[in-house]
């Protein structure tokens, strides 16, 4: 048996031998050639990409509110230009250039994607709901300030909720409502107490708040549209979904442009300047910005990014001189408590996952130690 054992012994030292000098030794050189991982754009493009957004949706409110011309006899502000004039330009430069775009990036072959029916009709149909939300923005602006109307965006927060509990099911904690809550009272405090643009008496327009809540509702639903059917076809670029978009969206702003009694009997471009020229820039580039911008930044940099742009907005109006504002402590507070509740609400929804998680392992762990198993093994410890 010794002899055995030592031959058997002596065939595996061989052929271990044999073995080893086969395998090649590692060097660490092995996976040079692998690519890393992409791990998204840097902390440093963030910040440029989250400074843009809050830049691009400060500036929009903003010089819609400065474009306005002042009534001599009531001292109201009011458009001397037509509304729709400004949507209706945006679309069709954006037309146009997206399918230049195709063109030239993709040839013909990009250029007939557009015309697919089967995205067509889907991005037809948000293109429509947009426009409808551009015409409920630009009426809400008539009677609203820039940082007014942004603070009252805010209420998104709140109809989302609602749309997701409603449509999928997804409910709030006692923590998440308290929150919202106090985001829509810190809303009605600066709408009281700091909006002085509106009505005869310097009350709350009635009408611009009601615009501007139709407003959010249709781009909250848009937006789920659209994050959903963007993935589903995400084989065409965006510039070619943007086309598919803006065909129904030029349409529906053409119809009411013909409807609004303005914009085509006093002609096309009466009562514009540089600044409506600035506010056709604005929805030039927010409409772009905002299909491309809101795939690199999540949805808590998106958030805290519109509520930060109020205090932009506001700080804007204060320092222009095209603009009467004053800075007042009351109002600056007003302002401060929307972004804080925003933010705080934003913020509320990783501790909440987290509690979520933690209650169900303590579940799972307080079930399986009552179980015939858990008890057994806890007796033999």
């Amino acid at each position: 048996p010794f002899f055995v054992s030592g031959f058997a012994l002596s065939r595996f030292f061989v052929f271990g031998i044999m073995t080893s000098s086969l395998i090649q030794k590692y060097t660490g050189k092995e996976f040079r050639d692998l690519k890393p991982a992409a791990s998204g754009p840097s902390a440093a493009t963030k910040i440029g990409l989250f400074v843009f957004f809050v830049f691009t949706r400060a500036v929009h409110p903003t010089i819609i509110d400065a474009s306005k011309s002042i009534n001599e006899e009531t001292g109201k502000k009011y458009f001397a230009y037509g509304q729709m004039t400004v949507v209706l330009g945006e679309t069709v430069v954006t037309l146009v250039i997206a399918s230049l775009m195709a063109l030239v990036l993709g040839g013909m072959s990009e250029w007939r994607m557009i015309w697919k029916p089967g995205p067509m009709k889907v991005f037809s149909l948000i293109g429509f709901v947009y426009a409808l939300g551009d015409y409920l923005e630009m009426a809400s602006m008539g009677s609203l300030g820039g940082a007014a109307y942004q603070i009252l965006l805010q209420s998104k927060l709140v109809i989302t909720a609602l749309m997701m509990w409603g449509i999928k099911g997804i409910k709030q904690t006692t923590l998440q409502w308290n929150i919202l809550v106090l985001v829509m009272l810190s809303m009605c405090v600066y709408m009281i107490g700091g909006s002085k643009s509106g009505g005869s008496d310097g009350g709350i327009p009635i009408m611009g708040v009601f615009n501007v809540l139709l407003k959010v509702t249709v781009s909250c639903f848009c937006a789920v549209l659209s994050d959903k059917y963007m993935k589903d076809y995400k084989d065409e670029p965006i510039y070619v979904q943007l086309v598919q978009f803006k065909c129904a969206w030029f349409a529906t702003i053409l119809a009411i442009s013909f409807m609004d009694g303005k914009t085509w009997q006093n002609g096309f471009f009466s009562g514009w300047n540089g600044v409506t020229v600035g506010v056709l820039t604005s929805f030039t580039v927010k409409g772009w910005s905002t299909m491309y911008l809101l795939a690199i930044l999540d949805s808590v940099l998106k958030n805290i990014g519109e509520a930060s742009a109020v205090l932009v907005i506001y700080a804007a109006q204060v320092i222009l001189p095209s603009f009467d504002d004053k800075f007042e402590i009351p109002t600056f507070l007003s302002v401060m408590v929307v972004i804080l509740s925003v933010t705080a609400y934003v913020g509320s929804k990783s501790v909440v996952e987290k509690a979520s998680k933690y209650d169900a392992m303590h579940q799972q762990g307080s079930s399986f130690a009552k179980s015939p198993s858990g008890s057994g093994r806890a007796a033999e410890h």
